[in-house]
C-alpha cells in the first residue's frame, strides 16, 4: 500500500497551515501533504482512551496510534464509528474493519463514542464531536489533512455519510457499510470520494436505503448515473463497480453482496473478508500529493510517458476464488526511469473469465485480450511507483491469475 512519508522541507508547513478548527477547512488548507501543528513536535497522545468537552458534554474516543510513529512523518487519519448499540471498544476490537492491519503502520485510528450507543448527530452534535478530537488530534501528533477518511457499519455508516455531507473538505472518502440516511445530511453540493457496500438481503436498512445515500454523491461528484450489477440471491458473491464519468479524484464504488446486515460479509468459500481489503485500496489510492481540490494531471496518448522514455513495469497479481467467481488484484510497479502520465495495462484472461466489475482503472473488452486503463484520478506512476487494481470475474473452471501484461505497449516482468 502506498505510504504517506513526507520529506523533512514538508515541515515547515506546520509553521503556515491552519490547524483545524470548527472542523471546517478551506480548500487552501487540504494542499498536498498538508501538515497539521503536531508535526516536529513531541506527542503528549498516546494508545487509550480519551475524555473530551464537546457541545458542554464530557464525550469519550479510542486513539490508536501506528508502531514506530514518529513526528517527522505526515499519517493518515481514519475515523471509525459503531454501529447501533454497539461501542467504540467494538471498533477496536474488529481492527477498525480490517483497516488498521492493512494500513502497514501508515495510518492513525480514531474511534469515537455515540451517546446512547448511537449516532442520532441532533442539532449537529456528533459531527461537533468529530470536529473536535480532529482538533485535539492533529494539535498532538502529525497528519496529512488531505488524507482524512471514515467509515462506519449501520449506525455508523450512517455517520460517515453525515460525515461526507457536512465536511467534505476536510474528508477525503469515506466508506458507508450497510448505511442509510440515519444521521442526517445538512449538504450534499461539493464531491467526496465515496465507496458504499450494502447487503442484497439486508433485514434492518434495506439496500434501497444504501443506493439512495450512494446516489448523492454520484450526483455530486458528478459521476454518471447507472445501475450497477448485484449479485443473484443465493450466489454467495459480491459484485463490486467503479463508477464511470466521476469528477477527476472523486470516484464512487458501489459493492453489493449476497447477505444480510452485517459489517464484514464473507464471500461463500472464502476464509476472510473482502471488505478490508478493498476499502484499504479505495482509500490508499488517494497519494498524498493529491490535492483533493484540484482536477488530476490531464492523461496524453496511452503510449505516451512524461519524459518521453520507454515505459518498463513489473506485474504482480492474486485473484480469490470461489465456485465460478473470482477476484483478482493486480499491481503494476513503474521499473522504467520516466515517469508515466496515462497508463494502460493489457493483459491476457484465462479461457472462460469474464469481468463483470472492477475498481481504479477501466476494462474492455470484458474477456480475452483485456485492457485496463487509468481512472482520472491514479494515471500518473513516477519512477519506481506502483498502482493497483482489480475486477470481479465469472469463470468456468479456470481461476488462473492474468498473463502476458504490457505497460503501454512494453512488457511486464511478472512476480
Amino acid at each position: 500500500m502506498l505510504g504517506t512519508a513526507v520529506a523533512a522541507a514538508a515541515l515547515l508547513i506546520a509553521a503556515v497551515t491552519a490547524v483545524l478548527t470548527g472542523g471546517t477547512a478551506s480548500a487552501g488548507e487540504q494542499s498536498a501533504l498538508a501538515a497539521t501543528a503536531g508535526c516536529g513536535k513531541a506527542p503528549t497522545l498516546r494508545d487509550g482512551t480519551y475524555t473530551i468537552q464537546s457541545g458542554g458534554r464530557a464525550r469519550t474516543y479510542i486513539l490508536r496510534l501506528p508502531a514506530g510513529y514518529t513526528s517527522s512523518q505526515a499519517y493518515r487519519l481514519v475515523v471509525g464509528l459503531h454501529w447501533l448499540n454497539g461501542s467504540a471498544n467494538d471498533v477496536v476490537g474488529n481492527g477498525f474493519y480490517g483497516l488498521q492491519q492493512r494500513s502497514g503502520n501508515s495510518a492513525i485510528f480514531v474511534a469515537p463514542q455515540g451517546l446512547d450507543a448511537g449516532w442520532a448527530n441532533t442539532g449537529g452534535r456528533d459531527v461537533t464531536l468529530v470536529d473536535d478530537i480532529l482538533r485535539v488530534v492533529e494539535n498532538d501528533l502529525c497528519v496529512d489533512t488531505s488524507q482524512r477518511f471514515a467509515l462506519g457499519f449501520s449506525y455508523g455508516g450512517a455517520m460517515s455519510y453525515a460525515l461526507a455531507c457536512a465536511r467534505p473538505t476536510v474528508f477525503r472518502a469515506v466508506a458507508p457499510i450497510a448505511g442509510a440516511n440515519l444521521s442526517g445530511c445538512s449538504s450534499a453540493s461539493q464531491p467526496v470520494a465515496y465507496f458504499g457496500i450494502h447487503g442484497i438481503r439486508d433485514s434492518v436498512l434495506n439496500i434501497s436505503m444504501g443506493r439512495g445515500i450512494r446516489d448523492t454523491f454520484v450526483r455530486a461528484n458528478g459521476c454518471t448515473a447507472q445501475n450497477p450489477p448485484e449479485p443473484a440471491q443465493g450466489s454467495g458473491t459480491h459484485i463490486t463497480t467503479a463508477y464511470a464519468g466521476c469528477r477527476s479524484g472523486y470516484p464512487v464504488q458501489w459493492a453489493a453482496f449476497d447477505g444480510d446486515h452485517v459489517p464484514l460479509p464473507v464471500d461463500r468459500n472464502a476464509g476472510s473478508s473482502w471488505v478490508s481489503g478493498e476499502v484499504w485500496q479505495f482509500f490508499s489510492q488517494f497519494g498524498g500529493t493529491t490535492t483533493p481540490s484540484s482536477p488530476a494531471p490531464s492523461s496524453p496518448s496511452p503510449s505516451a510517458s512524461a519524459s518521453g522514455g520507454t515505459a518498463a513495469c513489473r506485474a504482480t497479481a492474486a485473484v480469490n476464488a470461489w465456485n465460478n467467481g473470482l477476484t483478482a488484484d493486480i499491481t503494476i510497479t513503474n521499473t522504467g526511469n520516466a515517469g508515466v502520465n496515462g497508463w494502460s495495462v493489457a493483459f491476457s484472461l484465462p479461457a472462460g473469465q469474464t469481468i463483470t466489475g472492477g475498481w481504479n482503472a477501466t476494462y474492455a473488452p470484458a474477456s480475452g485480450r483485456v485492457t485496463a486503463s487509468n481512472a482520472g484520478y491514479n494515471g500518473v506512476l513516477a519512477p519506481g511507483a506502483s498502482v493497483s487494481f482489480g475486477f470481479q470475474a465469472t469463470h468456468t473452471g479456470d481461476a488462473g491469475v492474468p498473463t502476458g501484461y504490457t505497460l503501454n505497449g512494453s512488457a511486464c516482468t511478472t512476480g
